[in-house]
Formats: structure tokens, sequence, C-alpha cells
């Protein structure tokens, strides 16, 4: 974040919000745990920051004003999963917080979403700000709304419980896919490569909802339907099934790059043996950065 003493014109909010949805849902993500949670957190702040924007102006670090409002949706969302620790310690010990080497930064950046949730808030915010983001500590102060000296112990702290926990072995089980999973995904995904959208149109719900993120939405198989026929327009597409923090899903791939990572995934959900929902981030490809998926 980089701080300026002009107010924020009006006619930027969008732009604005735009260039800096990636960093903001790299914070939630790792603030919540999930890539997928972060980005409802990250959409609900966008949502509070539109609508706070009126009355807000002007705003002279807007940068620092939405990464705010980014940090006080992800505590919102924590209380109401009823995960969060205590945030902030009653003691203020004077430390220093000297940047990192780049070796030990790009782990602290590489580590998963369960990791940094085993941090406490206060912590895990700081470390994310400075070490992942690349944030001053006064620009943590102002986001966190702490002292300086607090900010510099909880990144300290946070630093040291990172490293422990990125040292321990990895035991957690993997997930799997469910037989039925399995075959309603395999059915979408067979149909879609094959570009049988008419089957694919079959296996829809009439009241079916899509959330195209970042783009549009849309409500209804016959207004869905154009969905599936943009799709049909291009080719930078392969589906593959199989599960995004545990969840199940579709992992989207480049064709023309067969060596590299999905570049998105695709969320269904069912009822009554149709799709009820999709949710689809072609458009919000940030939301890779960080996943643990599985084919």
């Amino acid at each position: 974040m980089t701080e300026t003493s002009d107010a924020w014109p009006a006619g930027d909010i969008g732009a604005l919000l735009g260039a800096l949805r990636p960093r903001l849902h790299r914070y939630c993500a790792r603030m919540v745990g999930s890539v997928i949670d972060g980005e409802d957190v990250l959409q609900e702040a966008l949502i509070k920051a539109m609508e706070a924007f009126s009355a807000a102006a002007p705003i002279g670090n807007p940068e620092g004003w939405l990464f705010r409002i980014a940090h006080n949706s992800a505590l919102d969302f924590l209380r109401r999963r009823q995960r969060q620790q205590a945030l902030y310690s009653e003691q203020e010990v004077d430390m220093m917080a000297d940047q990192l080497d780049a070796v030990t930064s790009r782990q602290v950046a590489a580590a998963s979403l369960r990791i940094f949730m085993r941090l406490n808030v206060t912590q895990r915010s700081s470390v994310i700000l400075m070490d992942v983001l690349g944030c001053s500590l006064a620009e943590i102060c102002a986001v966190m709304d702490v002292s300086l000296a607090a900010a510099k112990a909880a990144l300290v702290r946070g630093r040291a419980r990172l490293r422990k926990f990125a040292d321990e072995p990895d035991d957690a089980p993997q997930p799997a896919l469910s037989d039925a999973d399995r075959r309603r995904l395999g059915a979408y995904v067979a149909h879609f490569n094959a570009r049988d959208f008419d089957a694919i149109r079959a296996m829809i719900a009439d009241d079916v909802r899509l959330d195209l993120v970042s783009k549009t939405r849309m409500t209804g198989k016959a207004e869905v339907s154009r969905y599936f026929g943009n799709y049909a327009k291009v080719s930078d597409w392969h589906l593959v099934p199989g599960l995004v923090e545990g969840r199940p899903a579709i992992l989207v791939f480049d064709p023309s790059e067969p060596s590299s990572g999905p570049k998105y995934f695709v969320l269904l959900a069912w009822s009554a043996g149709k799709v009820a929902t999709i949710r689809d981030f072609r458009y919000a490809p940030y939301i890779i950065e960080g996943a643990e998926y599985r084919i």
C-alpha cells in the first residue's frame, strides 16, 4: 500500500477496486483460511466499501481504507464462524520487527492457508500484511488499529510460530470425492469437454443460479444457457474433476499449457439430481493462488 495526501476522486472507485481485488483476496483468504470463503469476505468488503464511499469521501489513503474494511469484514466472518481467538494482547512489548531475508520471506508467503489459521488473529494479520503483501509497520497499525509496539510483537511472534508450524509434518487426511460426487462431476465434465452443451443444459435445474464471479450473475435455465454458449466460442479450457479445499470442484486447465496447474475452478451444487448453482471463477483467476486442490 502506498499512502497519498490527495483525496480519492469519486470516479476512480471502480477502477481501484478492480486493481486491488487480487491483493485484497490474498489477504482475506489467509485471514479466514480458505480461498473460497476469502472470496465471500472480499465481496462483502467491496459491498461495504461501495456503500460507505460517498459518506467517507474525501479519502486520503484509499488502499489503506479498503484494507481496513477487508480486515474488519474478515473479523466479522471469523466471529460468525466462532473461530476467533483473542484479538489483541494486553501486553505490549518493545521488539524489533526487521524485514525477513529473501528465503524466509518466500517460505512465509508459500505457507498453506491451514498453517496461517493456526496463528491468532493479530499475528496472522500482521504477518500477511507485511510478509505476503509487503506493507509497512505504519500501514499494519492503521489497518489493525493497534500501536506500533503491539504490531511488532504480533509480527515477531507470528513469524516464529509460522516457521515452527511449517516444519511440522502435514498429517491431515487427504480428502476424496464420494462416489455420488464423482459420478455427477464426471458426467458434467465429460459433456462439457465434448462441447455437448445440450446435454449440460439437460442437467441443470429450471431455477439454476449462476455466479460468474467478478463479472455477472444469472438466474433460470434460459438465462444461464447463454453462459454455456460463451464457453462454446472459446477453446482455452479443459475441465478435470477434483477437489478444492476438500470440496467437490471442477479444475480448469489451459490446453495450450499442459504442464501448468489449473487456471481457476468451478463449484457446483446439486438439488434433486439437478445442478442448482454454478460458481465460476473464470474472471477471478486470483482465486487459485494458495488454494489446496487435488485432481
